[in-house]
């Protein structure tokens, strides 16, 4: 639902002569959000990169907008009231992936516009169009299209299909946008830029939202009507749970002898982590936790249980396989949450989904209760009352945690040598850390590690995309965090494999002097896939940085010589080099107190060790091979599939 305020001319006799670039940053700017009394611009800037298709269209709008604000006396520093502040980004996907960070930062309240030129700069916006809307956060991308007038078809850069000429390149956002429209006409913007507002601000629907513009479009003069330009309020609302879906779901769980919850991202966003605390403490049931759900109960909670699934650690995974009714909060139960359908293994489990999207909580065969994850869990905990797991249950669970803990402190404190392992890293940064500090990760070993590990203590601390798991998220990604609490630490951490992929944005952030600190572990290849591919009997290949050998023809010779101190120095970023734990804490500690971007190089040992795994994924072995290696791992892979079911 959105609401306006009146404008003081009459509507009729309104109109302003504009491009449809400089209405559109004029509408943006004045799109707002509010939940729980709280109102703030639904658009914090756009991130944008500059090309034919769109610098005199819609970044003309950007420019034109900040020279009035500035004619009209708004100071230097602040955004006149029909503007949106402009940030240069180095690289496309980065962008979206800032974009991003901001947003979940937000609680995704509030987001960028990521603005691209036509063809190979719109498409690499792609990437990171499927990461937010796989993720459900929402962006507004807009990449600039071909001439709607067809007069200088075709123009360079575009796409000639036979089939039509109003297939484009960006066709390819349709799948990974939730909203998708291509503006041919001015006049269509008065009815899609709502519409695209809708979706951005619906937490069930939202994702990437997909405006593309013709770069003649972007240019064309219209007269609007003034109203159009009135300030939006888009309420985002708090579902509440309908009472005799309420009531099914209450007869479920008291039926249950081991419940156990699953909290994932929804209980972060819907700011839920109190409910959910109440509600656990209320009826002793125990929490376990997503890749996004981490930090929703805090991890020294008597009731929490750690993570759970593929990456999950032995306490929650034991009580998953045992549990009778899994209570998914939040939770869109992806392959490594369910542990590819092996983790609930109790032959009568039943599920239990409070979700805000009816498409989540339906999962499973569960019984639903489509809600806002706080309303839902405060009419849970009203409706149980005085219901409460037996004593026997919750004595199994510390007991469980405890251990668990204390594997978590061998990891965090090896002692391995001569290079550290990368779990020392993380403990002495969780250990290093505040509470409201930033965590931010994506892909490779890490994530794996961090769940299976990490003591989140607040619902914001673990910044963890692993929806899409993007190597090359975490810089970008932090630099959108930092933008959205620039009173609080961020620190990325990403490997030599992701920093390879995507480092451009330090520049970007040191162009715009953002303060983030990016943990950098060196260690020659790709730690998790040669793991993965050691255990699925391709002999780690093709996961090591290593010269071609001339000897045997395989990448196999000395270490490629990166230099990836230099190279993110040339950034402009201050680069600090840890030889040990210790070398570590003494740095980090240094770039917390600077007040410049900062960068720890650290050797870690591509070989772990890594925490003991306690449940399984599924990654197909080949079924027919010459190699022992194999052929081994094909036995153990049937083995491990044989545990894989349908809820059913």
């Amino acid at each position: 639902m959105s609401s306006t305020t009146p404008s003081d001319t009459p509507a009729e006799a309104a109109t302003v002569r504009l491009t449809v670039g400089q209405a559109l940053v004029r509408f943006l700017a004045h799109q707002h959000t509010e939940r729980d009394g709280v109102t703030q611009r639904l658009f914090a800037g756009a991130f944008g990169i500059f090309g034919h298709g769109n610098v005199a269209g819609f970044g003309q709008g950007l420019l034109q907008a900040h020279v009035e604000a500035a004619e009209s006396g708004v100071p230097a520093g602040e955004t006149g009231p029909d503007e949106l502040p402009y940030l240069l980004a180095r690289n496309e996907q980065g962008m979206v992936h800032a974009a991003v960070g901001y947003a979940r930062t937000k609680e995704r309240l509030q987001t960028f516009a990521c603005t691209a030129s036509i063809g190979p700069g719109s498409t690499n916006m792609i990437t990171g169009a499927a990461l937010a809307t796989i993720d459900r956060i929402p962006v507004l991308l807009l990449p600039s299209d071909v001439f709607a007038n067809r007069l200088p078809d075709p123009v360079l850069q575009q796409l000639e299909h036979p089939g039509g000429p109003d297939v484009t390149v960006n066709d390819a956002f349709r799948p990974v946008s939730r909203y998708f429209d291509r503006i041919w006409r001015p006049e269509q913007l008065l009815s899609s830029a709502p519409a695209a507002m809708r979706v951005l601000t619906d937490p069930a629907e939202t994702g990437a939202v997909t405006l593309c513009l013709p770069q003649d479009v972007q240019a064309e003069a219209y007269d609007w009507p003034v109203e159009f330009f009135r300030d939006r309020v888009w309420h985002v609302a708090r579902p509440v749970p309908e009472p005799a879906a309420l009531a099914r779901v209450v007869e479920v769980i008291r039926s249950a002898k081991r419940p156990l919850v699953v909290a994932g991202g929804g209980v972060v966003y819907s700011e839920a982590s109190e409910a959910l605390r109440t509600f656990a403490t209320a009826t002793g049931i125990p929490v376990a936790d997503t890749q996004a759900g981490k930090g929703a109960i805090n991890w020294d909670h008597p009731l929490a249980v750690g993570g759970v699934g593929a990456t999950g650690n032995d306490a929650a995974n034991a009580l998953a396989a045992t549990a009778d009714v899994v209570i998914g909060v939040g939770t869109r139960y992806t392959d490594f949450t369910t542990a590819s359908h092996t983790a609930f293994r109790d032959p009568g489990v039943r599920f239990v989904n409070l979700n805000v999207a009816a498409f989540d909580a339906a999962k499973h065969s569960a019984e639903m209760l489509v809600a806002d994850a706080r309303e839902g869990l405060t009419a849970l905990t009203e409706a149980l009352a005085g219901h409460r797991t037996d004593a026997d249950y919750r004595e199994e669970i510390t007991r469980r945690v405890a251990g668990w803990q204390e594997v978590t402190e061998r990891c965090y404190h090896l002692g391995h040598g001569p290079l550290p392992a990368q779990t020392e890293i993380f403990g002495a940064l969780n250990e290093l850390m505040s509470d409201e500090d930033i965590l931010i990760n994506a892909a490779g070993s890490m994530p794996g590690d961090l769940q299976a590990l990490w003591r989140a203590r607040t619902p914001s601390q673990y910044h963890l995309e692993y929806g899409y798991s993007c190597m090359g998220y975490e810089i970008p990604a932090a630099m959108g965090a930092k933008l959205a609490a620039p009173d609080r630490e961020v620190v990325a951490i990403v490997g030599d494999g992701t920093y390879q992929m995507l480092p451009q944005e330090l520049a970007t952030i040191v162009s715009e002097r953002i303060k983030v600190i990016v943990v950098l572990l060196q260690n020659h290849g790709f730690a998790s896939i040669g793991a993965l591919s050691e255990s699925r009997g391709s002999q780690r290949f093709g996961t090591r940085y290593q010269m071609r050998n001339p000897e045997t023809g395989l990448l196999d010779g000395d270490d490629v010589p990166l230099d990836l101190v230099r190279n993110a120095e040339s950034f402009g970023v201050d680069v600090l080099v840890a030889k040990s734990v210790e070398d570590f804490r003494a740095a980090f500690r240094t770039a917390v107190a600077s007040d410049a971007a900062t960068l720890i190089h650290v050797e870690t040992d591509l070989y772990g060790p890594n925490p003991p795994g306690s449940s399984w994924w599924d990654v197909p072995v080949s079924e027919a091979s010459t190699l022992p290696s194999t052929r081994t791992a094909r036995a153990e892979y049937e083995a491990g599939r044989a545990a894989q079911r349908h809820y059913l």
